[in-house]
């Protein structure tokens, strides 16, 4: 689903944000990315949005070369890579139920398909009584489920949240990490970049930890049996 092969990034001013990398992220997995600020993984979560490109290697994402895809195309391939940020990014003149259908409004999606498709969104984030909400009145826990609403709603087979649980107490953050779950107990491909050890910890997935530009540890565990070390 998400494969790096021989990936690095040098940003302008000369600063190293990757190192010569490969790494496989198999179709319905769920890993988390993890190391300190300026480790890396940022950087990697950029080149899998396609935000910037890599300074050489190959990626490839859901059967599509992003490396060779043409500017006028990167946001239709942005369709397929739902997107939660740590700090929710809603549309504040906008309801949660709008919020979300506007993510299907600018692919181009009907409006019968929209009323179909919100409303079970919202079931499934458990949402569907604060539709008519604007984000100013929800709570911390309501708004990231918004946000993970509006990145699932058009059926993306990959979701990528950037440390989604960093504005949320510990109990809303086990919420938050237990519908990211359910979420990928549907098939969707999960990669989840966080600094909470404990969270990590519990879940038992994939741990990718990133250290100075490069992968310092591949942790399979819940399931996995192999662990491997990077030199």
């Amino acid at each position: 689903m998400i494969e790096l092969t021989g990936v690095s990034k040098t940003y302008s001013n000369g600063a190293v944000g990757l190192h010569s990398t490969s790494l496989y992220i198999d179709k319905g997995e769920f890993v988390f990315l993890t190391g300190n600020s300026g480790s890396g993984k940022s950087t990697i979560l950029r080149l899998i949005l396609k935000e910037i490109s890599p300074s050489h290697g190959r990626i490839n994402v859901n059967n599509k070369d992003i490396t060779k895809i043409s500017r006028s195309k990167i946001p239709y391939y942005r369709r397929e890579v739902g997107v939660v940020f740590q700090d929710f990014r809603l549309l504040q003149n906008k309801t949660v139920y709008d919020n979300i259908a506007f993510a299907m409004q600018v692919i181009g999606s009907s409006k019968k398909e929209i009323m179909k498709r919100v409303p079970t969104v919202l079931n499934l984030v458990g949402l569907a009584k604060k539709s008519k909400c604007y984000p100013n009145e929800l709570s911390g826990g309501e708004q990231q489920r918004t946000a993970i609403a509006r990145a699932i709603v058009n059926n993306s087979p990959i979701l990528v949240a950037d440390e989604p649980t960093g504005n949320l107490d510990p109990t809303t953050a086990w919420d938050i990490m237990s519908l990211l779950k359910d979420i990928n107990s549907r098939g969707v491909t999960v990669v989840v970049a966080t600094h909470e050890k404990d969270i990590v910890n519990e879940m038992q997935k994939r741990v990718i930890e990133v250290l100075d530009g490069r992968i310092v540890k591949d942790k399979y565990s819940g399931g996995y049996s192999i662990e491997r070390t990077y030199n």
